[in-house]
């Protein structure tokens, strides 16, 4: 039998489509060829199981192997499946699944530049052989009875001819005459590399086999050929009879025979994921996360996921250790159908908050070719997205109530990502908002609601917290010695948390520890104050304002003096929270030309606050106004706002210079002294 045609599509730009524009990696043609063959194997299997194939041996082994061979510039892609009668190919082959290819080339050509999602369309995984070969030919036997060997070829990508075949062994051979586009995936490596990111976990054992030179050709054609020579010495063959020598040779051949290792498939047809949670041990969980992620490090703990209806998923989420906070970039969501490996973090179908996690995803009823657009659109997706968010959700409340010491022992780990996810969705926060924990400067660790009640005949309804523990030291120290802590927000994600938390908890007031001088950090006066005092201390407060302000040249420099606890402080500078916000969001937006606009006028509402129990500005007080105290006044006034501006922000590079040339003089103006 003997045939000829052209393919049934409107179009012979056939090839620039499937090269341009149905799929945007080159290499995902083996993904699309290797899960053609497994998937005729798996339908073998169906057949067998329902009894529609028994002349095939229940043991029979089944698998798929992909042959390079890089002289001939040819692959193959070779599995012991379904196989094809002709009617078959005419039917899956011959009728590419559109209607037109000019209609798709109007459909996608406005997108094709601008949108890189497009994974494929159509059904046309197998004419993804074109994208790196000239030549595709087709050598098949159908798994019925009686069936007849067929060959299809095509040389163009339009134009294919059929024929008897001579394929003898039930199965399919797909042979890729390999272009110079192609050249690079006969190396061996390159399509080890190519297969264990789209192949790792597919259904059937999957080799690879490499064609070096003609004497290995010939090997594999009569295995019999191969030398099995038994090496004798001389002195053996003198004191050994015939008899003793056919037996050496046998125990020999019986030796090598053991030590013989039968080959191992590049894949793991079974993967962890498919098994039943109660079956899998900690160990396996962990061997696992490390060979798919290549982390050295253990996972904290993981979720596997285990639904059948109202749809199916399966898979296994890793809250990885951070290394560093950085680390929380890296995260990688490998999603799989029925096996197959589809793409990383596709936020469509993950919770984004869980892109930052590491995990594997089995959807079965996702198909290969699909776009992100159509998943925006999908009942299932936004079903699942909220199946897996309840899960993550139910597994950190379970953690925090079954062991609150090792579950603080790891908060620091996750916090993170639950901090990121609560913003992202507040349907989390609903579900986690009792198993959120702040860490304070105390060292412990505490729920919202147990911080606001312990601190509560302090200051009622206010969270304290520093965003670093250095630079604000002293004002942690302060709050130390009169019995105060704060929640440690250091992360890049506990900016904008802050303002999430006071919006999830309605009259409490959420801010930075330098925002504002608690009463409790104050020395009170007994009973009301006269007066005379208030008069006092209001000409106290203007005369430092003019003196600091006259100083270091800053005619809007906001100063107050105060009477704190702590003696050894001589100033603190507050920014006012609201302040302190605004001008963490320029930075966030300062690239914006609108928000620069918006934010034009703002500036930072800062306030030096003078400690009247420090003797350096008792000594102010005193000195202000006087001339022979005027140079003294000058270099404290300068050295007491460093001090406070150090534990505010970092000085820059003129004004550390200053600071410390200013320190050298001191120092000298005390040596003398000392004479």
């Amino acid at each position: 039998m003997n045939e000829k045609g052209n393919l049934s599509i409107n179009s012979e730009n056939f090839l620039p489509i499937i090269k341009k524009w149905l799929y945007t990696d080159k290499d995902i043609f083996i993904r699309e060829l290797v899960s053609n063959a497994c998937d005729a194997v798996t339908k073998l299997k169906k057949l067998m199981i329902m009894g529609e194939a028994d002349h095939i041996p229940a043991d029979e082994s089944f698998s798929v192997h992909v042959v390079l061979n890089k002289e001939e510039k040819i692959m193959q892609i070779v599995d012991n499946g379904i196989g094809m009668t002709h009617e078959e190919i005419k039917k899956y082959i011959n009728q590419i699944a559109f209607s037109g290819a000019t209609d798709f080339l109007s459909k996608y050509e406005e997108k094709a530049d601008g949108d890189n999602e497009i994974i494929g369309h159509f059904g046309l995984g197998f004419y993804s052989a074109f994208m790196v070969a000239d030549k595709v030919e087709i050598d098949t036997l159908s798994y019925q009875e009686g069936a007849a060997a067929a060959k299809w070829s095509c040389a163009d990508g339009i134009d294919y001819e059929m024929a008897d075949g001579t394929r003898t062994e039930r199965g399919t051979t797909i042979t890729l005459h390999v272009s110079e586009d192609g050249e690079e995936f006969l190396d061996e490596s390159k399509m080890y590399e190519a297969l264990q990111k789209y192949c790792a976990f597919m259904p059937v054992p999957i080799f690879i086999d490499v064609i070096t030179n003609e004497e290995e050709k010939a090997e594999e054609a009569d295995p019999e050929k191969k030398d099995n020579t038994i090496h004798i010495s001389q002195e053996e063959a003198a004191t050994l009879t015939k008899d003793e020598i056919l037996a050496k040779a046998n125990k020999e051949e019986e030796k090598q025979e053991e030590e013989k290792e039968e080959p191992k498939p590049l894949n793991d047809p079974s993967p962890l994921w498919l098994k039943q949670p109660k079956d899998c041990t900690d160990e396996e969980y962990k061997e696992f996360y490390h060979k798919v992620f290549f982390d050295l490090n253990d996972p904290l703990f993981w979720i596997h996921l285990n639904m059948d209806y109202p749809f199916r998923l399966k898979g296994i989420l890793y809250f990885p250790k951070l290394v560093e906070q950085m680390d929380v970039v890296e995260g990688q969501i490998k999603l799989y159908s029925n096996q197959v490996y589809i793409a990383d973090n596709i936020k469509e179908v993950v919770p984004e908050f869980l892109l930052l996690l590491k995990g594997v995803l089995d959807c079965p009823d996702m198909p290969l070719n699909v776009s992100r657009s159509a998943l925006q659109n999908d009942g299932y997706v936004e079903k699942m997205n909220s199946y897996i968010t309840k899960k993550v959700a139910d597994k950190l409340n379970q953690l925090f109530k079954a062991d609150r010491t090792a579950y603080e022992g790891f908060w620091d780990d996750i916090g993170m990502f639950f901090k990121y996810g609560c913003m992202r969705e507040e349907k989390l926060y609903d579900k986690i908002k009792d198993a959120l924990l702040l860490k304070t400067t105390d060292g412990v660790y505490e729920t919202v609601a147990e911080y606001l009640e312990k601190n509560k005949e302090k200051h009622e309804n206010k969270i304290f917290f520093v965003t670093d523990e250095a630079q604000q030291a002293q004002y942690i120290r302060m709050f130390k010695e009169q019995g105060l802590e704060a929640a440690i927000l250091t992360s890049p994600v506990d900016k904008p948390f802050v303002s999430f938390l006071e919006y999830k908890n309605p009259g409490v007031k959420v801010q930075r520890i330098d925002a504002d001088i608690t009463d409790t950090l104050q020395e009170k006066t007994e009973g009301e104050e006269s007066e005379a005092k208030k008069q006092a201390d209001a000409f106290a407060n203007t005369q430092m304002e003019n003196l600091f302000r006259g100083v270091l040249g800053n005619e809007n420099l906001k100063v107050k003096a105060e009477n704190l606890k702590a003696q050894n402080v001589s100033a603190m500078i507050l920014l006012s929270e609201e302040s302190r916000r605004m001008m963490e969001m320029m930075e966030a937006y300062g690239d914006n030309e609108m928000y620069k606009a918006m934010f034009a006028q703002v500036k930072p509402d800062e306030t030096l606050v003078l400690n009247k129990s420090n003797k350096l500005v008792q000594f102010l007080m005193d000195a202000a106004g006087k001339e022979d105290k005027k140079e003294d006044c000058d270099m404290i006034c300068h050295q007491v706002y460093d001090l406070a501006l150090m534990s505010h922000r970092t000085l820059t590079s003129e004004e550390m210079t200053a600071f410390i040339d200013r320190s050298n003089q001191i120092l000298e103006k005390l040596a003398e002294l000392e004479k």
